[in-house]
Parts: C-alpha cells; sequence; structure tokens
C-alpha cells in the first residue's frame, strides 16, 4: 500500500503547486502587466474616487443626464451579485406591461420625439448590467440633455460620438455608448447646473 501511496501523494502535492499556486500565479502577473485596467475592475476614476466601472451600469434619472438601459437585477437595479436577466419570455404579460409603462416614461419624458423609443431603452440586457446603449437610443435623449443642461444639440451630439465604442476588432458587435463615461464628459462639461 506504501508503494501506491507515496507517489499519489507527490503527484498531489505536484498538480496542487502547479494548478493551484504556479498557474493562477502567472496568469495573474500577465493579466496585471498586459490588461492592468480590466484585471483590477475596470474602474473608472474621478477625482481620485471610484465612480463606477466601464462594465457595469448604473442607474441613472433626471433630464440632465443619459439614462441607460434598464436593469432586471434585484433587489436594485444594477446589483452587481445578483447579474441576471428577467427570464420573461418575449410573449410574457409581465414583460410586456414592463415594456409599455417603460415606453410611456420614455415619451413623457421626450414629448418633442417623433421617432420609435429605441428597444434598448425599454429592455434590459441578459444580464441586468450592461453599460451601453446604442448610439440610436443615445441620440433619442439629445434633445432632454441639451435642453436641461443648456448645451446645444451638436455639443451633445459631439459627446457623444467621443463615447462611442466601435465594433471589437472592426467587424463583432454594434457600435455603443458607454453611459456611464457620457455622463462623466457632460458633467465635465458643464451646462445648467440643478
Amino acid at each position: 500500500m506504501n508503494a501506491h501511496f507515496r507517489p499519489c501523494l507527490v503527484l498531489l502535492t505536484l498538480l496542487t503547486l502547479l494548478t493551484g499556486v504556479a498557474y493562477p500565479a502567472l496568469i495573474t502577473a500577465v493579466a496585471q502587466a498586459v490588461f492592468h485596467h480590466q484585471a483590477n475592475g475596470s474602474v473608472i476614476m474621478r477625482e481620485g474616487k471610484a465612480v463606477g466601472s466601464d462594465f457595469i451600469g448604473q442607474a441613472f434619472d433626471g433630464p440632465r443626464y443619459f439614462w441607460s438601459r434598464p436593469s432586471a437585477t434585484g433587489p436594485t437595479s444594477y446589483n452587481g451579485a445578483a447579474s441576471s436577466g428577467s427570464n420573461l419570455g418575449p410573449t410574457n404579460p409581465a414583460l410586456l406591461d414592463a415594456i409599455k409603462g417603460r415606453v410611456e416614461v420614455i415619451r413623457a419624458a421626450h414629448p418633442n420625439e417623433t421617432k420609435s423609443v429605441p428597444v434598448d431603452l425599454v429592455t434590459a440586457s441578459a444580464s441586468g448590467l450592461d453599460p451601453h446603449i446604442s448610439p440610436a437610443a443615445a441620440e433619442y435623449q439629445v434633445g432632454r440633455v441639451a435642453n436641461a443642461r443648456g448645451l446645444s444639440e451638436e455639443r451633445v451630439r459631439e459627446l457623444i460620438a467621443g463615447n462611442t465604442e466601435g465594433r471589437t476588432f472592426g467587424a463583432l458587435g454594434e457600435p455603443c455608448v458607454n453611459v456611464l463615461r457620457l455622463n462623466l464628459s457632460l458633467d465635465t462639461e458643464g451646462g445648467n447646473q440643478e
């Protein structure tokens, strides 16, 4: 029995050191060296304080800010510990009622907008944490934000363009706007104070 026990114990120890210590340490070192920002949570800092992450959305309300995509996480919106979609099917009456309610809120906040409400302003993403909206969703909100801040619509569009991310590798996905970064740009720009 000892003849089999010792090699098993040595192999267990070696594999534990290799896969449980050496490999994670190597990957962590590479991530810190090559992808430092991402490996540390993609935290966005302003004046020495963390204000959010590039990859987790935040709830914004009020006319001065661009609104994010709705979050389906609970018990609070954009709860990273409860990342999930609503799990409601496309024909579920509860989902349809929620979307109708969101459309009414969006239309009431944008009474002069005649275009259709972009779908990403009224539906949650699969994770419930999506920090991005489409350029169309940002464009839909330009009039409200420009008016509330006393900025020209053209200047607000320039800020949108500056915070629009292109397709990954130039071919994957669709262009999108990081709402937190856009709203931080608006705060830096100034405009009317509340």
